[in-house]
């Protein structure tokens, strides 16, 4: 016989009843858990009915924040510690491979290709002029040749170009040489809050937390036979190493941007190990 006078018990079940009879296994296998902790939460906080329309409000106003250069559903992810979980989860650690972090919400597809040398940098941005070094290389010291190595950052005004109607600046794609070596130019990374004036934004003032986020250059290298890197380098001494908004920060991958080269830049110089795909 239908059960149609529910509980907070029974109503629970039937969901999950339901739900379970996803012909796809993974598919019903997510579905029944969010079903459980979905509920459970629930339970457990108690809402009322003007908290659960707050809630549903939130997600919506996230969703308007939403088009092709601003994503808040990551930048939600992100802050909540999701983000940075799925990826210990999916690329974890093995020996000396380098530390992966999180994507974060201004990567872009089809970055300028430039070579090796050149400045990622529009003549008469601001910022000190900063000159990176580095190499690719597999977990047995092998060179990587050809490897793709797409870099981009945030201006010294704390913003990305898709932020800006200027174009496209600070972001480029390289490759590595036969050495598996790679160099280019850029600024020196600087500490800048994330896109807070947006739902996300009003979280963290509810948690009593800052947006702000060390200074970092991004990165994604990839390379046929080898997992996808997708990491930052840190600038050592950033005050806010030890509380990013998006809980990204790993030792490894704290590295010195002081030392000056002979033309006064600052330098950094860092060695990506790869760790081959998985069979």
């Amino acid at each position: 016989m239908a059960i149609r006078n529910f509980n907070e018990k029974t109503l629970t079940a039937e969901v999950l009843k339901r739900v379970g009879k996803a012909p796809d296994k993974r598919t019903r296998q997510i579905m029944q858990s969010l079903v459980k902790h979905l509920h459970a939460f629930v339970r457990e906080v108690r809402p009322t009915q003007e908290e659960w329309f707050q809630g549903i409000q939130f997600l919506t106003a996230t969703g308007h924040m939403c088009d092709e250069k601003r994503q808040e559903f990551i930048l939600m992810s992100d802050t909540l510690g999701v983000s940075m979980l799925v990826d210990f989860i999916n690329y974890g650690k093995a020996g000396k491979a380098t530390e992966s972090t999180v994507l974060g919400p201004f990567f872009v597809e089809g970055a300028p290709e430039l070579p090796l040398g050149a400045s990622i940098a529009k003549p008469g941005t601001p910022g000190e002029p900063c000159a990176v070094s580095g190499t690719v290389k597999d977990l047995k010291g092998k060179p990587v040749a050809g490897a793709t190595i797409d870099v981009w950052e945030g201006g010294a005004d704390g913003l990305y170009d898709v932020q800006k109607p200027d174009g496209t600046n600070l972001r480029a794609r390289f490759r590595s040489d036969a050495a598996g070596r790679f160099r280019f130019n850029c600024i020196t990374p600087v500490s800048y809050p994330v896109p807070h004036d947006g739902p996300v934004g009003k979280m963290l003032v509810a948690c009593g937390r800052h947006p702000m986020r060390p200074g970092h250059l991004h990165f994604i290298i990839e390379a046929p036979g080898y997992e996808k890197l997708v990491t930052h380098l840190f600038v050592k001494g950033d005050k806010y190493l030890d509380s990013d908004a998006v809980f990204g920060v790993k030792d490894s991958l704290i590295v010195s941007f002081r030392k000056k080269n002979a033309a006064g830049e600052a330098t950094c110089a860092y060695d990506f190990v790869l760790k081959p795909k998985k069979k």
